[in-house]
């Protein structure tokens, strides 16, 4: 009998009108909540190939229910998400007096927890002739999905010497011009080569996995990194293998063990939510969205939410395009699931991108919870265990994803860490200089909160599109170097004051409007973080050229501390960027 039926048999034939209508519309929910949702029929119906370490690793809609339930447990908890299980522990003595003496069955120099963007950071170690191992829970390999970013940030893996310049061009998928930053019944800003190559995550891992491994590099795939021994000489793995190393790099990403254990568990205090696909049949695919604002808040369930948008050609196709949905919340019991904004994105999709979703044939469905903390990067917080990525919080508050950050911090934190291990400097205090305060970061915090919409809300639902358009016409008006550096996350003292300066001239309106949405506390708050970003700005402009001749005078671990200041003035104004 069908479920159907068996309603129609549970429903009484002789009742009241009033008990009759109540009774059907029981019948009707029942019968309605056993329907999949437009998201599970679609994801269902895809072919699922094996899951990936890193983010948007997965793709079954099983993976997606486990993320969402990750998602509602943070946004239930008051202050901490759960106690996290210790994973670090501190020992007594030296290793090589302890019962774990004879039982390590390899030595590195580094030993990397995470491969998919551990990967980089070992070969640049590997380069300078470190041993390295490199431990991985899964196979290490790239996801399918392709990750954008611009030609420039890739030439800083050939200056540190972990690719070719023409190995560049066989990881690129595809390449794409012009790119846009659209604001939905505002207008358009066109800009060219930003976020303009579609990279191979497959085929660039691949590269340089084969080159850690010609360099000596070890790979462990199949380990998982449970428990940490730290002793006065070396840090010890004990899962699986018992590996011993003079220094651990947690590059496990955002929901790292090691992280959970140093923040207490704690509840993030912003998130970026991300929806997606990859689908074929676009016929317009030439150029791409580096970002597009829908012009209003919406409601989503019983909460609000700020649409963004970002969308670039695909690889797989000539039709083939990647298409992303976005939004910044605050994790309350009431934020929306990454189910439901799932339902949103295929209703928005099609309109965005001018096509109907009959036309399109779905390949990949992407998601992704992105938690960002006030307090990032992150210090280290044990001897010989460093945060390296994700993992260590020094991406933009604004963005999903560390690549791009890590190619700007690549060779200064291999560098750093090169001296760190030569010179034994892999205390808690020598290790968090690597990981320093970085005004820049820190100051991005106002763009999310800005970009977060609220409920309830005294500014109009419009408002953050306004905001957004003003600011990209400002910098539109000021040129490639204001511009330029802000599409791909790096703020400058000279130009976001010049910026806002402008936005102030041009739309004195909006500043109200500016209180109401992010609030006195977070400006001033921010005003910190700006003083200190014209701060370190100056340092490195005129203390830096002062301070650098005499380091070579310093003893080991001064000159070691040093280096580390100079490079926290240079990136922390943001003074590394290059047109």
């Amino acid at each position: 009998m069908g479920l159907n039926e068996k309603l129609r048999n549970n429903c009484p034939k002789k009742s009241s009108v009033t008990h009759r209508r109540a009774i059907a519309q029981k019948c009707l929910c029942l019968q309605t909540q056993t329907l999949p949702s437009k998201t599970q029929r679609i994801m269902e119906s895809l072919p699922v190939s094996s899951e990936v370490g890193g983010a948007g690793g997965a793709y079954s809609y099983s993976a997606l229910k486990r993320l969402d339930q990750v998602w509602s447990k943070i946004c239930s908890a008051k202050t901490v998400v759960e106690e996290p299980k210790e994973v670090v522990s501190n020992f007594p003595g030296l290793l090589r007096n302890s019962d774990l003496a004879d039982k390590a069955v390899d030595t590195f120099d580094v030993l990397i927890c995470g491969g998919t963007l551990g990967i980089f950071i070992a070969t640049a170690l590997c380069a300078k002739g470190l041993r390295v191992g490199v431990v991985e829970r899964n196979v290490l390999q790239g996801r399918e999905q392709e990750w954008n970013i611009s030609r420039k940030e890739l030439l800083e893996f050939v200056e540190i010497g972990i690719l070719a310049e023409d190995e560049i061009e066989q990881a690129t998928a595809m390449k794409f011009n012009p790119n846009r930053c659209g604001f939905e019944g505002k207008g358009d800003i066109w800009v060219e080569d930003i976020l303009n190559l579609g990279v191979s995550p497959v085929k660039l891992i691949e590269i340089v996995k084969n080159r850690f491994i010609s360099l000596g590099g070890v790979v462990l795939e199949g380990y998982s990194m449970s428990s940490i021994s730290i002793y006065e000489d070396a840090a010890v793995s004990c899962e699986g293998k018992i590996l011993s190393s003079h220094l651990i790099i947690d590059a496990m990403g955002n929901f790292s063990p090691v992280v959970k254990q140093i923040r207490s568990g704690r509840k993030p205090d912003g998130v970026c939510l991300v929806v997606g696909s990859c689908a074929r049949g676009f016929k317009n695919n030439s150029d791409s969205d580096v970002i597009y604002s829908s012009s209003s808040v919406k409601k989503v369930g019983a909460s609000v939410a700020q649409f963004f948008w970002e969308a670039f050609p695909a690889g797989s196709g000539p039709t083939d395009r990647t298409t992303y949905m976005f939004t910044y919340v605050d994790p309350q019991p009431q934020s929306p699931k990454l189910e439901k904004l799932l339902e949103e994105y295929w209703k928005l999709m099609p309109e965005y991108q001018g096509v109907s979703l009959d036309e399109l044939e779905i390949q990949r469905v992407l998601y992704g919870i992105f938690p960002t903390y006030h307090d990032s990067p992150l210090p280290a917080a044990f001897n010989r265990v460093l945060q390296f990525g994700d993992a260590s919080g020094i991406q933009s508050p604004v963005s999903f994803g560390g690549f791009g950050s890590l190619t700007r911090h690549l060779k200064r934190l291999s560098t750093g860490i090169y001296e760190a291990i030569d010179g034994d400097f892999l205390d808690s205090h020598n290790l968090s200089l690597l990981n320093p305060y970085m005004p820049n970061l820190s100051s991005s915090w106002l763009f999310q909160r800005a970009m977060s919409a609220k409920e309830p809300s005294n500014v109009s639902p419009d408002f953050i599109n306004e905001l957004l358009y003003a600011n990209f016409q400002s910098m539109q008006k000021l040129g490639d170097p204001v511009l330029r550096p802000f599409l791909q996350d790096v703020v400058q003292f000279g130009p976001l004051t010049k910026t806002l300066g402008l936005v102030m001239l041009n739309k004195p309106q909006i500043i109200p409007s500016i209180f109401k949405q992010v609030g006195i506390p977070v400006l001033l708050d921010w005003s910190g973080h700006f003083f200190m970003l014209g701060y370190y700005t100056l340092l490195s402009t005129f203390a830096d050229p002062v301070v650098r001749p005499l380091l070579s005078q310093l003893p080991p671990e001064m000159k070691y501390g040093w280096q580390r200041r100079l490079e926290a003035w240079k990136y922390g104004a943001g003074l590394d960027y290059k047109l």
